[in-house]
């Protein structure tokens, strides 16, 4: 007999009745440090006042615009300006940055009772507190929102905790950017990785080289379908120009958009390899300058890259520097991977610069190379990141290593003493692969990361010791977007799975939990960002998979995945729709001998967002 646990929708529809044992986590993404649920409910209403010591922090200031944006009417005043006063509002709100006592790095303390609220954190612990009281809120009608009461300690388990998006194989605009920042920080997420430079594009303006953006931010036409592989269709394009790029106004506008969310932006700038975009606009900077080069017009990797000489070294120090006079961040990302070497091993050039440094073959080079960039940086006060080839002929003295072939670069790195961020695609890091084996998904670059794969990561290797395992300083979820060309689909394959990611970044490991993730808190968040306006993969009805089940009788127990939602169902064998049956309460089936019944089942949300369908076959047979 197929049935799936039942767990009640009443604990997601009201926070008042939360209880300890039927919901530790108080429905919070990522999951708390250390929670203690109540019984009662703090009400919000428009009379309702916010105090603070720091009226001018920018976590305040965020906080303020939030009420203000939900239509939650409630002052925000100086605590200096009502003390020695009676304050005669039944309910308050206290949030402090200036209090006795420590906290963890980035941590804070919440406590919410039935008339009081009082939320204790620094820096970036203020914004993370606040984060968790916006989450908590339940808005009942305008002015109003009720608040399980519980106290709250929590701080991040890893400093860094990231997501990249690739903006060249496909551009996205400002107002998009800040709303992938938007979601980030709703789930504590603090390093956005900004792929800007690649083979088919270059997006960041460069004043002193400005054909990088006249020349290297278009190309001509774009490869359609898969690129390689079993389905890959050949010789097809767009036919169809593709360009865009960011000006530096409207980078130093993003930059402040997300340090005012506590998100430092990583920048990445190519190099020595995926640089033909820049090689197109200025060819002597490769190893063969009487070469006609143009920006990428397919997927995968090219033999042309910049070649090692003074001039090419000049250039690039100029490109970093306008590049690190943008982003005030530590590190800047200059890739590193994919390097294949071939315009390296074909350049007399390159030859004699391996002889004269002594470097033993083109890995020496490219070490020589990525050491050369790393000196410049670490001169102008920053670090580097680069992905994991960088390891390949001995690692820089500084870089950081971002371990995306497996965990093998990560490890390495640790055990070298140097930092190391840890996103494979083999642990589910990788958005652009596909979220399920149903022919139903959207076209992807192929790679298998369903979400439960995505939250079962444990980014420190148990081969580290624990001293090398402290050089694991957080984790990463990668999105490349070659067959990502709109916001809605890089929303479809980075929602859910970047939720889990952040409770895999956020939460120590003892305090994950699938089942109470994906049954009791995911469907409310759903919900949450379903309000907010973002598109998302809807997941399955929980209790339904792809499965044959063989017997004569059958109860089908299903709850929907998203808070508000409703299942559709057939068991004809037709795909379901909103005009099918709609599941209300377990169904009983009896199949007489010989007989099949194909169980198909969907979610449709409030906004009428679908899930793909599943179907459980019963077969009656001996």
């Amino acid at each position: 007999m197929m049935k799936s646990r039942i767990v009640s929708m009443l604990l997601l529809l009201s926070f008042g009745v939360f209880a300890q044992e039927k919901a530790p986590n108080m429905g919070i993404v990522p999951a708390p440090a250390s929670v203690k649920a109540g019984r009662d409910t703090f009400r919000f209403e428009p009379e309702t006042i916010v105090l603070v010591d720091s009226p001018n922090h920018k976590a305040i200031k965020f906080f303020a615009d939030y009420l203000k944006k939900a239509n939650l009417a409630t002052s925000v005043t100086d605590r200096a300006w009502v003390k020695g006063k009676k304050i005669t509002v039944k309910n308050t709100v206290t949030l402090l940055l200036d209090f006795k006592g420590k906290l963890p790095e980035d941590g804070y303390e919440l406590k919410i009772e039935e008339h009081s609220i009082e939320l204790k954190g620094r820096g970036a612990g203020m914004f993370y507190g606040i984060q968790t009281l916006i989450q908590l809120m339940n808005k009942t009608s305008v002015g109003y929102a009720s608040i399980p009461c519980g106290t709250i300690k929590d701080s991040p388990r890893f400093p860094y905790r990231g997501m990249h998006l690739d903006v060249v194989r496909h551009f996205f605009d400002v107002d998009f950017i800040k709303k992938y920042l938007d979601v980030m920080a709703m789930y504590k997420l603090n390093r956005f990785h900004w792929h800007l430079t690649d083979d088919q594009g270059w997006r960041i303006e460069i004043k002193k080289y400005p054909k990088l953006t006249e020349v290297g931010s278009k190309r001509a036409q774009t490869k359609i379908g898969r690129a390689a592989g079993p389905k890959a269709i050949k010789g097809l394009y767009d036919n169809t120009p593709y360009g865009g790029f960011y000006t530096q106004e409207q980078i130093r506008e993003i930059v402040d958009y997300a340090n005012a969310r506590y998100i430092t932006i990583v920048p990445e700038i190519e190099m020595p390899s995926h640089s033909l975009a820049a090689l197109a606009a200025y060819p002597e900077f490769s190893c063969d300058p009487n070469k006609t080069y143009k920006v990428g017009e397919t997927w995968g990797g090219f033999d042309d890259v910049f070649c090692p000489t003074p001039e090419t070294f000049t250039a690039l120090y100029a490109i970093l520097r306008e590049v690190m006079d943008l982003f005030p961040g530590e590190y800047i990302h200059i890739g590193g991977d994919e390097c294949n070497k071939v315009a390296w091993k074909k350049s007399d050039y390159c030859r004699q610069l391996i002889a004269d440094e002594k470097l033993n073959n083109v890995d020496g080079l490219q070490s020589y190379f990525v050491r050369k960039i790393e000196k410049y940086v670490n001169s102008q006060g920053r670090r580097i990141i680069g992905w994991d080839e960088i390891l390949e002929g001995g690692l820089a003295p500084d870089a950081t290593v971002m371990s995306w072939r497996g965990e093998r670069g990560g490890i390495a790195a640790a055990q070298l003493g140097h930092d190391a961020i840890m996103t494979p695609g083999s642990g589910g890091m990788y958005f652009d692969h596909v979220q399920s084996h149903s022919d139903q998904e959207p076209l992807s670059i192929g790679g298998f990361a369903p979400i439960e794969k995505t939250y079962a990561y444990e980014p420190v290797p148990a081969v580290l010791t624990k001293d090398q395992a402290k050089h694991i300083i957080g984790v990463q979820a990668n999105l490349w977007t070659e067959y990502i060309a709109t916001p809605g689909k890089v929303e479809y394959m980075l929602l859910p799975r970047m939720l889990a990611m952040a409770e895999t970044g956020w939460s120590e490991a003892k305090n994950k939990d699938y089942e109470n993730f994906s049954e009791l808190r995911l469907p409310r968040q759903l919900a949450i960002l379903d309000k907010a306006g973002y598109n998302y993969r809807v997941p399955v009805p929980i209790g339904a998979a792809d499965t044959v089940l063989k017997g004569d009788k059958f109860s089908i127990d299903l709850k929907p995945s998203v808070e508000g939602a409703k299942i559709y169902y057939t068991i004809d064998g037709a795909a379901p729709t909103e005009n099918d049956l709609e599941y209300s309460a377990p169904i009983e089936l009896t199949i007489p001998e010989g007989g099949a019944i194909n169980f198909k089942s969907i979610v449709v949300t409030a906004s009428g967002k679908r899930s793909i369908s599943t179907t459980i076959k019963m077969i009656n047979k001996k």
